[in-house]
C-alpha cells in the first residue's frame, strides 16, 4: 500500500483580490450541527457567501434546491453528502471545486467530478491526528494488558498476583510493527519516538532510507508479523490489501501478540481473527471489524483478550473543531487563488483511503 506521503506543499501562487466564492454545504445537519460550532460557522460565513440552512444530503436535493445550486461554486462537504454523480452535477454548471471537512472523499466524489475538471480536498490530515493518539495509547496500553487486568481486577475486586515479575507485562524494548507509512502511519511512528520501543514498517511504496528517516526499520510483510509484539493496520482498503492479515498471516504472529486496527475491517480474516482470539493466543484492539457492526452473538464482544470500539478513533467531540478549520483553511486558500494544501487526485484516490 502507498505510503500517503503529503509531500512539499506547490509555491504559493500570488493570491488574487479576497473574495467570497458561492458555497453549498453538503452534509448532514447531525454533521454539520457538530462540525460548525459558532466560531467555525462564522469564519465559513466571512470566507464563502453560504447560507448555513441550505443542507444538501440526499440525492433528491440536488433536483429539489435546483435553483439554489445553479450558482455553487464550491461544495463544503462531510458526512452525509451524496455522491456527486453526472446528474448531481449537471445541476451546478458553476461547481469548480469540493472541500471535504473529513478523511476519505470515496463516498462522493465519482468519476464525473474528474472529467469535470473539479478541483478536491479534504481533511484527512487533520483527522490522521486523533487516529494516531488512539493508536498510541493502545499500542501502550496493550503491552501492559491493561483491558485484561482491568476487567480481572473488577471481576474479583483484588489485584492479580504475580504482576511484578511477569515477563508478558511492559514496553521496554517491545516491538511495534506498523503496516502501511500512510498519514497515521507516519504519525504514530512519530509519536512512539520517545519511548524505548523498536518500530518496524511494512509498506510496498516505501523506500528503505525514507522508512529509517521517519525511524523505523522496514522489513517485508511476513517478517513483520513474525517479529511484532503489536501490530497495527494503517493501510487502505484496496483490492491488494483485502484480507491482508488473513489465517495464514495471523498464524505468523507470536503467541501473546495484539493486533489493532484503526483502518478497515476489509484488511482481516475476521472469522480467522475470531479463531484466534477465541483460543486465547492473541489479542486485538478493534476500531474496525467486517462486517462494521458484529452480529450480537460474535464472541469478540466479550472475550478478555479484546478491546472492541464502535468507531471511534477518528474526529469526535472537540476534535471536529479541527476538521471543520482545516477545510476552511482550504476554501480559503481556494478564495485567495492558492493551490490547495491538501489537495485530492484522481491518481492519489487509487491507493488511498
Amino acid at each position: 500500500m502507498p505510503h500517503g506521503q503529503q509531500g512539499t506543499p506547490p509555491l504559493p501562487l500570488k493570491p488574487s483580490s479576497p473574495r467570497r466564492p458561492r458555497a453549498v454545504l453538503a452534509i448532514s445537519r447531525a454533521a454539520r450541527e457538530a462540525l460548525l460550532d459558532p466560531t467555525a460557522l462564522r469564519r465559513l460565513r466571512h470566507v464563502a457567501r453560504v447560507d448555513p440552512e441550505l443542507l444538501i444530503s440526499s440525492p433528491a436535493d440536488f433536483t429539489g434546491r435546483a435553483a439554489q445550486l445553479a450558482d455553487a461554486e464550491a461544495l463544503f462537504t462531510c458526512w452525509g453528502c451524496p455522491p456527486l454523480t453526472s446528474d448531481a452535477l449537471a445541476g451546478m454548471p458553476r461547481l469548480r471545486t469540493v472541500v471535504h471537512a473529513a478523511g476519505s472523499v470515496k463516498g462522493h466524489i465519482t468519476e464525473a467530478c474528474w472529467e469535470r475538471g473539479l478541483t478536491v480536498s479534504c481533511a484527512a490530515a487533520a483527522n490522521a491526528l486523533p487516529v494516531a493518539e488512539y493508536t498510541v495509547a493502545a499500542i501502550l496500553f496493550s503491552g501492559k494488558r491493561i483491558w485484561e487486568l482491568a476487567r480481572t481486577y473488577r471481576a474479583r475486586r483484588t489485584p492479580p498476583e504475580g504482576l511484578l515479575g511477569c515477563p508478558a507485562l511492559g514496553n521496554f524494548r517491545r516491538t511495534v510493527g506498523v503496516v502501511g507509512a500512510s498519514r497515521i502511519g507516519r504519525r504514530v511512528i512519530e509519536l512512539l519516538r520517545p519511548f524505548d520501543l523498536r518500530v518496524l514498517v511494512y509498506d510496498p511504496y516505501l523506500t528503505r532510507e525514507a522508512a529509517r528517516q521517519l525511524g523505523a526499520d522496514p522489513v517485508e510483510l511476513d517478517q513483520l508479523a513474525r517479529r511484532s509484539d503489536v501490530v497495527t493496520l494503517h493501510a487502505p482498503a484496496l483490492p491488494s490489501t483485502r484480507h491482508l492479515f488473513d489465517r495464514a498471516r495471523l498464524a505468523l504472529l507470536p503467541d501473546g501478540a495484539t493486533l489493532i486496527n484503526t483502518a478497515r475491517g476489509w484488511l482481516v480474516d475476521t472469522e480467522a481473527l475470531t479463531d484466534e482470539l477465541v483460543r486465547g493466543r492473541l489479542y486485538a484492539v478493534l476500531d474496525h471489524t467486517e462486517p462494521e457492526v458484529l452480529p450480537a452473538d460474535s464472541p469478540l464482544y466479550e472475550l478478555p483478550n479484546v478491546l472492541l470500539t464502535p468507531h471511534v478513533a477518528g474526529s469526535l467531540g472537540t476534535e471536529l473543531t479541527r476538521l471543520a478549520h482545516a477545510a476552511i483553511d482550504e476554501l480559503e486558500r481556494y478564495a485567495a487563488g492558492l493551490p490547495y494544501a491538501q489537495p485530492v487526485t484522481r491518481r492519489i484516490l487509487t491507493y488511498s483511503a
